[in-house]
């Protein structure tokens, strides 16, 4: 009778031999292993997943070539930017930029890639690992991917196939207010303020007025 088949979990992704001896060796493996025992990271995108990408417009995308060199790309928007397109895929258009094409020339040749999402006003931030394939001449998928009423001009689809997903701490992530937020409870305040001086204004009328009528 043949050994069944071992089911290597999804955090092996990141969780190599080497990166496991490491914990092992610094106190954390027992923990880990735990995680690997419920089979690791999550592999499908859900609903929670999709809410947090909607409200998102910064994200690294990190690639290598063929010979390990390592890459990482800012990748900026509206909120939303980056779509998702089934249970495992996330799509982006590639907006024009400085012409460098590293990305695009690294999953030429070593489609492994990694993103990472981050939410600096709530302190919340996801690491994505999968396969980065390079869309080019497919207008109806790029303009499927396109921002509504965004000015970048796109280039081609960026398609993302997500191999596991984990969701990180939020120690040590410094709290950035986005600028329109900022605008936007600033104006409020000052509409309350304004508000405020016309009641106060008003109300010392009353009292003059009591004050000349010898009330």
């Amino acid at each position: 009778m043949s050994e069944p088949l071992a089911i290597t979990p999804s955090s092996d992704v990141a969780f190599t031999a080497a990166v496991k001896a490491a914990q092992q060796a610094r106190g954390s493996r027992q923990a880990y292993a735990r995680v690997e025992a419920r089979g690791g990271f999550r592999t499908e995108l859900t609903p929670d997943f999709v809410q947090f990408l909607g409200g998102i417009d910064t994200a690294f995308l990190a690639t290598a070539n063929a010979a390990g060199q390592p890459y990482v790309q800012h990748r900026g928007g509206p909120k939303g930017f980056i779509r998702v397109l089934d249970a495992h895929t996330l799509g982006m258009a590639d907006f024009s930029g400085n012409r460098q094409y590293i990305t695009v020339g690294n999953a030429s040749e070593n489609p492994k890639a990694f993103l990472f999402l981050m939410d600096y006003t709530h302190r919340r931030r996801i690491k994505v690992w999968g396969e980065l394939s390079v869309v080019e001449g497919d207008a109806d998928l790029v303009a499927r991917l396109m921002p509504e009423d965004y000015g970048a001009i796109p280039e081609r689809a960026l398609l993302f196939k997500v191999s596991a997903w984990d969701i990180n701490c939020p120690q040590h992530i410094p709290q950035k207010i986005d600028a329109p937020l900022v605008a936007a409870a600033l104006q409020e305040r000052e509409a309350r303020i304004a508000a405020l001086e016309m009641e106060v204004a008003r109300l010392r009328g009353l009292v003059g007025t009591a004050d000349a009528a010898g009330m």
